[in-house]
């Protein structure tokens, strides 16, 4: 194919980035300073924007673009060129699978109740992508790919994703799953790491890909209030567009042989967007997480474009030494494949491998609970995690949001344990509507719920702060921290994604356990952990995260006690 495309260099004339490398590095600054150090998120991705213009832009300068994508860069998705109906067109090289499913429920399947055990269960794949290693000038080496993957800032920033996607597996992997990797993705001037989510899904493919919009390795997470984080920081366009097609994603959607529904989708990362004047846009974003570096970062969003920008000539092409041959995989090395693995030897088993709520209600539950849980939603779909952690145990679960039309009364009615779940903010503002109602709710739970409550991340503040424990901001934020703890007298290990933590000295510790409150916390910070005392119970850390080892047993094991 490539040699019946056009061969000629496509010509890009006042190209430069819409925010400059000092802009951006300060746009950095102020996001770790005054959002995730505010408790308004684990990471965000922020966007800058190469711009350009091509003089007589027509059809044969996006083929020999795509033919150029096609032979220069290596370890793409998809590589592609698409002419959209306003005469727009895209061409790219994507590393990164939005969603992709097959044997999905035919077209007059009616969707089947939870079970009846006889759905049609399609399998459904994301691939979360994050961490970049940057080829030095000299070229790649085991030796530089080997520090970049005992990084913790680059170990962080993929778990927190992975984490944020598997919320939406959750949603529609509803028939369970499991996580693969980690693994490498090489391409012609970057590597990253990945994982591979697979589940097992009776949604139609239209609802799987709605479910998925939009992948936090292109917003953020919590994806939510992200979005947010994206419209105050991300600058507008000359014609006062924001993203426009970047971070969205094309689709592929059809039928195999059998009938069974396909979708096929790459996130439009690596793309150039260019309108029918020859106006170029290639737009790239890096990950801002509590570690991550301003001028690291600026050199990521370089890495990044520099695919697309080497096809459009703008920056040269790698050098490879005279007589070289292909560069040997850097994954297969030993000592690569050994650091992979060892990440993966710190996650959760639970999600590790494939796993699946009770079909049945003969079916035993790992946990033996029983019972209908209500989980309260402070606008993290972490929330999705728990609910599958609690359905595994054998409850039966319901999540609200905390301000649907009647949700406080739900609460306080519910005859079985309510949880209050994770949401960026800071507890202690009492001008945010949703701290005011979420303090409100926790008081009412906390004195006259008889069926059991737990807290979660945000949930455990309020509770805590009930209790009448100090709720202070940390010095250095916890988004995305896996830690070993004493948890009641043992050691665990637990993955944390806060700035807030409620605080606690000796004699406060003494006074509450006259009440039957039990504290876990770090003897020398006061930092509290864990609480429980009758009734209730809550964790600073996410027992549902894939960095929480044991985080389903400790569930089970909290509300067992809270269900006495």
């Amino acid at each position: 194919m490539l040699e019946a495309l056009p061969a000629h260099q496509v010509r890009v004339e006042n190209g430069e980035f819409d925010v400059d490398d000092d802009a951006y590095a300060s746009i950095v600054r102020r996001v770790l300073e005054d959002e995730i150090g505010t408790g308004e998120g684990a990471n965000f991705v922020i966007r800058r924007t190469f711009r350009g213009e091509i003089p007589g832009f027509g059809r044969s300068d996006a083929l020999a673009l795509f033919r150029r994508l096609l032979a220069g860069e290596r370890g793409a998705y998809w590589t592609y060129v698409v002419r959209l109906a306003d005469g727009r067109t895209l061409v790219g090289a994507s590393p990164e699978v939005h969603v992709r499913m097959t044997g999905g429920r035919g077209e007059r399947e009616a969707r089947s109740v939870e079970g009846d055990g006889g759905r049609r269960a399609g399998t459904v794949v994301m691939n979360p992508i994050s961490g970049t290693y940057r080829y030095p000038e000299g070229g790649a080496s085991a030796e530089g790919l080997l520090e970049f993957l005992h990084d913790r800032k680059e170990v962080e920033e993929l778990s927190m994703v992975v984490d944020e996607e598997l919320k939406m597996m959750c949603t529609v992997g509803d028939m369970g799953g499991t996580v693969i990797g980690p693994r490498l993705r090489e391409m012609a001037h970057l590597a990253h790491t990945e994982y591979e989510l697979r589940g097992r899904s009776s949604l139609d493919v239209r609802e799987v890909l709605r479910e998925t919009m939009f992948a936090a390795t292109v917003t953020g997470s919590p994806v939510q209030n992200a979005c947010r984080v994206i419209e105050r920081y991300e600058p507008l366009g000359p014609d006062g567009a924001g993203r426009g097609y970047y971070g969205g994603a094309l689709a592929l959607i059809g039928r195999d042989g059998g009938g069974a529904q396909t979708l096929d989708s790459p996130i439009l990362i690596r793309t150039a967007d260019i309108d029918p004047g020859g106006s170029l846009k290639v737009a790239v974003g890096a990950t801002l997480v509590r570690h991550s570096d301003p001028r690291g970062e600026v050199a990521e969003t370089h890495a990044k474009a520099a695919g697309v920008l080497t096809a459009l000539g703008v920056r040269p092409a790698p050098v490879r030494p005279e007589g070289q041959g292909p560069r040997p995989r850097l994954a297969d090395d030993p000592r690569v494949r050994a650091a992979l693995d060892a990440r993966r030897a710190d996650l959760a088993p639970f999600w590790l491998r494939m796993q699946q709520t009770p079909s049945s209600a003969d079916e035993p539950a790992a946990g033996g609970l029983s019972g209908h849980a209500l989980v309260i939603d402070a606008e993290d779909t972490f929330t999705a995690m728990l609910a599958h952690l609690l359905r595994t145990s054998g409850l039966t679960v319901t999540v609200r949001r905390y301000d649907e039309p009647g949700v406080r009364e739900a609460a306080l009615a519910h005859q079985g344990p309510v949880v209050l779940g994770p949401g960026p903010g800071d507890p202690g503002d009492a001008a945010d509507p949703k701290m005011r109602f979420l303090r409100a709710l926790t008081a009412e739970l906390v004195a006259g719920h008889r069926h059991g409550l737990l807290g979660v991340c945000l949930g455990n503040e309020l509770i805590a702060a009930e209790l009448g424990l100090e709720i202070v901001r940390k010095d250095v934020p916890f988004q995305g921290a896996q830690e070993r703890i004493d948890f009641f007298g043992r050691e665990e290990t637990v993955g944390f994604y806060n700035t807030f933590t409620a605080r606690c000295d000796e004699a406060a510790e003494t006074e509450l356990a006259m009440h039957r409150v039990e504290l876990s916390r770090d003897l020398v910070t006061g930092d509290v952990h864990a609480l429980r005392g009758p009734g209730f119970a809550g964790v600073q850390f996410h027992p549902e995260s894939v960095l929480s080892r044991d985080g389903a047993a400790l569930v089970a094991e909290l509300l067992a006690g809270v269900l006495v």
